[in-house]
């Protein structure tokens, strides 16, 4: 294979061409373990943005408008989303990234200079209710973000298991919590993508 190569890059460089080394590139170390990074004082500045009532409002309009789905229907309209995800015509992700949720949600992002690099709200059956950019599914009820949160009281977090993003040679970790009422009683959950390289970075790590 060497002297493939070698007799390849021989013919482009008598063709008045350079031929340069494939360049591999090292990727970034993971800066910490994200229960460490992501901290109490984080997850209560998140909890301070969170409570805009833009969120709250969405959210329960939601549930009431999804309050009867039946698991067959909850598993069509993500269905639905993946295929319009594909096509030309996106009724029900339109509906969703273009309602005033996403459009809060999407300044927060933007605001946070790359620490944040995706938000996105679900009701109280894992459907997605307003988000920053496009997901890859509509329903994360069956996922771990959902499960691990919602399910278990108004105080549930879970720090999910950092994920390298080889696009922006950087480490993400999600970050999930329940989102509750003023009585204290769960409408949904919201998972926040958190750029490590960043918040470490920040904190001086």
């Amino acid at each position: 294979m060497q002297f493939l190569k070698n007799v390849f890059c021989s013919g482009i460089i008598a063709a008045g061409f350079l031929c340069l080394p494939q360049v591999s590139f090292a990727k970034s170390e993971l800066p910490g373990d994200p229960s460490e990074l992501i901290t109490d004082k984080f997850i209560q500045d998140a909890r301070e943005w969170l409570a805009n009532p833009v969120v709250s409002l969405s959210i329960n309009s939601q549930n009431r408008l999804r309050k009867d789905l039946t698991q067959e229907k909850i598993d069509a309209a993500d269905k639905q989303w993946r295929e319009e995800r594909e096509a030309e015509d996106q009724p029900l992700v339109a509906a969703i990234v273009t309602n005033p949720l996403s459009g809060y949600l999407t300044q927060v992002q933007a605001r946070s200079g790359g620490l944040l690099a995706e938000i996105f709200v679900m009701d109280a059956v894992g459907l997605n209710v307003g988000q920053s950019s496009i997901t890859s599914d509509f329903w994360q009820g069956d996922e771990a973000k959902f499960q691990n949160t919602f399910p278990n009281g108004p105080d549930a977090v879970f720090i999910d298991e950092a994920e390298y993003n080889e696009d922006s040679d950087t480490w993400r970790s999600q970050l999930s919590m329940t989102m509750s009422n003023e009585e204290r009683q769960p409408i949904g959950a919201v998972t926040i993508e958190v750029n490590l390289n960043e918040l470490a970075r920040r904190s001086g790590q």
